[in-house]
């Protein structure tokens, strides 16, 4: 795309808009780069392409077959960034701040395939194990089930991080099945086309997976149906206009929001100047306001620090704040771009304004900050501001989004809970302490009001995590942050999922699950389960045993190899006084014993043994004792992998059910293994 061009929507398989609409303007000098396109998206062409296109597409494959294009597609858009990075310059964004967003959008996708692989079936049915008996006999039992819902998700896109917030809400929607319209902030929507073209380039998305509306989201919104889902993030004015739309408040489409917020910090009172810690909270918070100009919903924006230690910290955010170099973001040598857009500079000098009567500002303009380069001096640059405020209210209610800090001063812990709790819910906090004891006190309380909480000490710092949102846990907080969860690993992807009670046989729970459940009907085979291939195997195959009586022997000769001398294992007297009145087996005799039962010694299709799963002895094994094992194929997941030699794997999950001479269970547990498929599948 070449400057100044019209930017178009990517709507029912094809890219409509060729008359000029709203100017876009470089936030770096205020030229101008691109215009909107002027005709209106057809909302209901493209809700309803998604529904009779994508859905039906998307269910074509199963959970693990998306994950697998979530992989290829981060691998394509890797190949393809610094084309992104050259119009993220565009939006003020240095090359370090296009690894917060794009970079950490190419990650996402990775963390989802990879989340996905690990803890998603072959299939498009999620089980919620275990499943439960509703009667006596075990005829009847009862779990849960998630499914895909044939709805629509509508992602709301803030302008700060315009890849990774597309990607972010896509992998997780993708994943369950679910097609998306995705309508970007419009005073970055041409970084978001960009990235939609690479995709649509790629060919690795099913028609109709994904959408792109350029333009307001009001008909879309007011469209939206009963299984349909909308993720917004931006402003808190903006999420309660959209939780009082009047199509959301008629009908039951899911609403998530993550709405920006006053993050806070604390400098725990065992904290002094002199500490790690305290340095650490210090690169925290310049980078925070340095990091895309302060422009991320995570950002710290008050700070709480003991009253004996205000002095010192001020001191030295000045210091870090007067070597920030602000430019040009296309610049080596420059820490800092500008805002995004002049609009966003306009609306953050009156915020600051506004803090600034109940406080002092300590660094800020007057400090002299100004572009490096001439070229640039009409660009939506603004200055780190920070704020030393001793009372008032408008820290805790005005959010300046930018590179804007408030300092408050506290005089003990209770008074800093307390300053943090203000801010009436927030994305994050974090706790600077080498406390534990502080620690365990106060991260209950800042985590009834933040949806994060980082506790900030030289470990975790040696670790480099403390800057990282991960998509293993969740993204979003209570209160004013909107009360909406995104990213959360699985959790993220069951937020697109329908949850629906299931009860009937163990059978025909293994037939709808797809995931053998006890006491459902198995089928014995004369060949040996493990000389079965991955794609030959089925759910319900299974293996009865022989049987094996334990004897003092084995019991002795197991303490011998293990060195476990365990006096319910060898002392009589002792054994005979306790619960059980004798001396028994080792459990992980029992385990190692029911292995000998069921392994096929002879080199095959199984690869590997990684894992157990929900171990547990469930009764003694006593010295005469006979024990048999039953082998049940319970799960399959082909991860759509193969080995360097080209040949198929997949992971399957074992049942396995000790008994003894009296059929009742004295272990039980899931075995993980590593099966490859026949040649040429």
């Amino acid at each position: 795309m070449n400057p100044v061009g019209t930017l178009q929507s990517w709507i029912g398989g094809r890219w409509i808009g060729a008359e000029a609409g709203l100017s876009l303007r470089s936030a770096v000098d205020n030229a101008l780069i691109y215009h909107t396109h002027a005709e209106p998206v057809d909302a209901e062409q493209a809700l309803d392409y998604a529904r009779r296109t994508g859905v039906p597409a998307l269910m074509a494959l199963d959970f693990q077959q998306r994950a697998a294009r979530l992989r290829a597609l981060a691998t394509h858009i890797a190949r393809h960034r610094d084309e992104l990075y050259t119009i993220a310059y565009l939006s003020g964004a240095t090359r370090a701040d296009s690894k917060h967003d794009i970079c950490a959008g190419i990650g996402v996708l990775n963390a989802y395939a990879g989340i996905a692989a690990s803890g998603l079936p072959s299939g498009n049915v999620l089980h919620e194990a275990p499943a439960v008996s509703l009667c006596r006999r075990g005829a009847a039992a009862g779990t849960h089930i998630m499914v895909p819902r044939g709805g629509v998700a509508l992602h709301i896109n803030p302008f700060n991080l315009p890849v990774w917030s597309l990607l972010e809400k896509f992998a997780a929607s993708f994943l369950a099945a679910m097609p998306c319209v995705v309508k970007p902030a419009t005073s970055t929507s041409y970084l978001a086309e960009a990235l939609v073209r690479l995709i649509d380039a790629s060919g690795l998305l099913p028609q109709g997976a994904l959408q792109l509306a350029i333009g307001p989201a009001e008909a879309l919104v007011a469209r939206l149906g009963d299984d349909d889902a909308v993720s917004f993030t931006g402003s808190d004015a903006t999420a309660r206009a959209l939780r009082n739309h009047p199509n959301l408040l008629a009908r039951p489409v899911q609403v998530s929001v993550a709405a920006a917020s006053l993050n806070c910090a604390i400098l725990g009172p065992d904290v002094g100047a002199d500490a790690p810690e305290f340095e650490l909270l210090v690169d925290a918070i310049v980078r925070s306001m340095t990091v895309k100009a302060g422009q991320d919903g995570a950002a710290i924006r008050r700070v709480m620090a003991p009253r004996a230690h205000i002095e010192a910290l001020t001191a030295r955010l000045r210091e870090r704040l007067a070597a920030v170099v602000i430019g040009n973001p296309a610049a080596a040598d420059v820490h800092m771009g500008p805002l995004a857009s002049q609009a966003q500079r306009s609306e953050l000098g009156a915020r600051v304004r506004a803090l600034a009567e109940d406080g002092e500002i300590v660094c800020g303009q007057a400090d002299g900050y100004a572009p490096t380069d001439d070229a640039v001096r009409h660009g939506a640059f603004a200055a780190p501001t920070l704020l030393l405020c001793r009372g008032g209210n408008a820290v805790h209610e005005i959010e300046a989004f930018g590179p804007v800090c408030a300092l408050l001063p506290y005089a003990d812990v209770e008074e800093a809970l307390a300053l943090a709790a203000r801010g009436r819910g927030s994305l994050a906090s974090t706790l600077a302490t080498r406390d534990p004891a502080l620690a365990a006190y106060a991260v209950p309380r800042l985590a009834a009001s933040h949806g994060r909480v980082l506790i900030l000490e030289r470990e975790v710092a040696a670790a480099g995590t403390e800057a990282l949102a991960s998509a293993h846990l969740t993204y979003g907080g209570p209160g004013r942050a909107g009360c909406g969860e995104r990213l959360g690993g699985l959790r993220a992807v069951s937020h697109y999922l329908r949850r629906s009670a299931l009860q009937g046989s163990p059978t025909m729970l293994t037939a709808v699950t797809g995931e053998y459940v006890r006491g459902a009907a198995v089928r014995e085979s004369d060949r040996h389960p493990f000389r079965q291939h991955f794609d030959e195997l089925q759910v319900g195959e299974s293996l009865l045993t022989h049987r094996r009586t334990v004897s003092e022997a084995d019991i002795v000769a197991f303490g011998g190899i293990s060195g476990d001398y365990f006096y319910m294992h060898f002392d009589e007297i002792a054994a005979r006084d306790s619960q059980f009145g004798k001396r028994i087996a080792h459990g992980y005799f029992v385990l190692s014993a029911a292995a000998g039962l069921f392994v096929s010694p002879a080199p095959g299709p199984v690869l590997a043994n990684y894992g157990l799963d929900d171990l547990r002895f469930v009764a003694p094994v006593g010295i005469g004792d006979t024990i048999r094992a039953r082998l049940t194929c319970k799960r399959k997941v082909d991860r759509q992998r193969r080995d360097d030699k080209g040949v198929g794997q997949g992971v399957v999950s074992w049942d396995v059910q000790v008994t003894n001479q009296r059929d009742e269970l004295v272990a039980s547990y899931d075995i993980l293994t590593l099966v490859a498929k026949r040649p040429g599948h």
